[in-house]
């Protein structure tokens, strides 16, 4: 005969219940401040974009008309078309790069001349990371002058003056003057993440296909690159995301210009806001904007889910 009285089990329950509840309190100021900081401005960001305002006085109702102009503006697929840009130069080259620097930096300069060599590289590549984007974007702009700036002066101290370009003022090299300067800004992320993801994986793989006889390149593609996959994903993901909110480089190397040629759907907003006075519109691009990327970023987590799970 059981020894247990009925109630035991509902005892039990609530017994985990209290010991559970504690828990779910550490999760209370980070869900107060998500609300307080992420959801509430974006919906009062959605409801201005569906008025006419300039800031002042009280906003008239205006619909889905912010949107419909959004959809047949030049100047916002324009500088979204830009945005795409900087998502080669934010996301896809620094990839590319930090993924052949981490395995140099991992397999030959710390294997062969030293760790704390290594580990003195790693800090330099992501020392722009640590700049504030405002200072960066200044030293640039001083090294990209069209008159003493510091490349022009080395052009022409090799004899390559006939090379000397007003960077930044020209519409057909600014915009790929910006991307290289968020390049070299961004390298250093993936750098890190992917010498931490070397750090993981199983050394006995390589050690297996360098006995084999597989090349270097071989062992990267086929025995290193499958193991950091998650770190990849992470790392395209994250860069994605910045390059198309990507704002104070966008304003400190040419505040979108020359002529449109920089701009990008974060200061586009920014002038609608605070240049046209235009504030409905410019919620209209900033809420558009937020639910691409919120859009890009649910589908990325999808696919990387599925990856692996198969």
């Amino acid at each position: 005969m059981s020894t247990h009285s009925p109630g035991a089990p509902r005892l039990q329950g609530r017994s985990r219940h209290r010991r559970e509840y504690p828990y779910a309190l550490f999760l209370l100021p980070g869900a107060l401040a998500f609300l307080a900081v992420i959801v509430v401005p974006f919906l009062m960001n959605t409801g201005l974009s569906l008025t006419h305002w300039q800031g002042v006085g009280s906003p008239k109702w205006a619909g889905l008309a912010n949107y419909r102009a959004l959809l047949d503006d030049s100047a916002f697929w324009e500088s979204f078309r830009h945005s795409l840009a900087m998502v080669v130069a934010m996301a896809v080259l620094p990839t590319a790069l930090g993924l052949v620097l981490a395995a140099a930096l991992f397999d030959y300069i710390a294997k062969h001349i030293g760790s704390r060599t290594a580990s003195v590289l790693r800090a330099c590549f992501y020392l722009p990371q640590v700049l504030p984007i405002a200072v960066a974007g200044i030293v640039w702009s001083w090294i990209l002058a069209p008159e003493g700036g510091a490349l022009n002066e080395a052009l022409n101290a090799v004899g390559l003056g006939s090379l000397r370009h007003d960077w930044l003022g020209d519409p057909d090299f600014a915009l790929y003057s910006v991307m290289a300067v968020m390049v070299w800004v961004q390298l250093g992320f993936p750098l890190v993440v992917f010498m931490a993801g070397l750090q993981r994986a199983d050394p006995s793989l390589h050690e297996a296909a360098e006995l084999d006889g597989a090349s270097w390149w071989r062992r990267f593609w086929h025995v290193t690159l499958p193991q950091i996959r998650p770190e990849i994903s992470v790392v395209l993901l994250w860069c994605t995301i910045a390059a198309l909110k990507v704002f104070g480089a966008v304003y400190v190397l040419t505040k979108g210009g020359p002529g449109g040629a920089t701009n990008v759907p974060s200061y586009f907003s920014f002038q609608s806001f605070f240049e046209k006075t235009q504030v409905g519109y410019g919620s209209a691009v900033s809420t558009a904007l937020t639910v691409i990327i919120l859009a890009l970023a649910l589908v990325a987590l999808r696919l990387q889910t599925r990856a692996e799970d198969q």
